[in-house]
This record gives C-alpha cells, structure tokens and sequence, in this order.
C-alpha cells in the first residue's frame, strides 16, 4: 500500500485485472483488487478493466455482486461525482449493448451499441495504434496527439458525443469516452508502457490526494 488515494479495482474475477492494479500502484495510488462493499464506497476512484467478451464480463460482474455498485458509481461520475475508469471491455460495459453478446444488457450509462469491427480488417485488432484526441480533458494532459497506445478489441463502441478521442483501423473507432468524470479507454493503458501510464498517473492524479 502507499499513501496515495484509495482506488478499488473491481474484482471480478475476470481476465488479468491485477495488472491494472499494479500499473495504478506505480503511479502512486493505493489501488487495491476488490469486491467488498465498503472499501469500493471508501475509494476515491473506481476502475473497472475488462477482457474477453461483453457478455461474460456481464455475468461475472453479476455473479460478483457488483453489478449495481459499478452501475451507480459509474452513473455518479457521469454527474461529475466519483472518478470512474473503464478500460477495454470495462469501456464498452458503460454502454447500453453489445452485438458481441445480444442478450447481454450492459450498464447502460452511456447511450449506443457497441458494435463488430467493420470492414476489411484482422479481428480482433491487436497492435499498437495512434490516438487521434477529439476532446480536452486531466486524462490525456501531456499527451500529445498521436500518442501510441496498444489495443486488442474485435468490437468497439460507437463514435459520438462522449468520444473525447478515436483511431484508425479501417475505418474511425472509438478509442475512448468522457462524460463528467466519467472516463472509458479502450485500448490498454496499463499495456502501453510510459504513454499509458501518462493516463493512469492523470487519472490518479485527478483524484483528492492524488496531486
């Protein structure tokens, strides 16, 4: 532990989520990987990573019983309450649903669907890729445009009001989202050596005790 803020970092039980956690802990945050109630509602900060498939990470949320907790909080952000950070296919949860897995429902905080990457293009896209930043915002400060960021995703979420930056892969995607404080990445930032963890140390930056 350090003594920097409180991060909870959703335990799920899904996917590598320790290296999240541990990308946050270089940067100066007590990030802790977690399910209970109380340290989440004691966290200055929330993330939620996420790998594999929309659905899964849905059921595994649920069987976690943190469903309605990451809901809400990922809700309060968007008000400009409690940071949030999504990564991946943390992101795409915010979303109302995605074709990867139709019957699954998603947080539903942000509007749209997320959808299969589109044109003549290798699915998933597992490479480095340059963001092309389309909005302001603590998450990206010192980051010049361009900046290389690794992603491993065969869907994306839509481009729309909340896209605050996107890349090219065939066509313009998503690559990550802002509403309030309220923030979901695509690619993987804790994967994206010193370029990532320029973000992870802005978003823990952005957070009481974390300047």
């Amino acid at each position: 532990m350090t003594d920097g803020p409180l991060v909870a970092v959703l335990d799920y039980g899904i996917g590598n989520l320790r290296s999240a956690q541990k990308a946050l802990q270089r940067m100066g945050a007590d990030a802790r990987l977690t399910a209970d109630r109380g340290l989440v509602g004691d966290a200055a900060g929330i993330v939620l990573p996420g790998v594999g498939a929309f659905g899964r990470c849905l059921e595994a949320l649920h069987e976690s019983g943190l469903t309605d907790i990451a809901g809400e909080a990922a809700a309060d952000a968007s008000a400009g309450g409690r940071p949030f950070l999504g990564i991946c296919v943390g992101m795409q949860m915010l979303f109302d649903a995605s074709d990867e897995s139709p019957g699954s429902k998603g947080l539903g905080v942000i509007e749209g669907r997320v959808e299969r990457l589109a044109g003549d293009v290798k699915r998933p896209q597992m490479q480095w890729n340059r963001l092309d930043m389309t909005g302001s915002g603590a998450l990206f400060a010192g980051l010049q445009d361009g900046a290389w960021m690794y992603f491993v995703h065969g869907y994306a979420a839509p481009v729309g009001p909340t896209t605050v930056a996107t890349c090219d892969y065939g066509t313009t995607l998503c690559a990550a989202v802002r509403r309030g404080n309220l923030w979901g990445v695509q690619f993987h930032p804790e994967k994206s050596g010193g370029t990532g963890l320029k973000v992870l140390s802005n978003f823990v930056g952005s957070l009481p005790g974390g300047a």
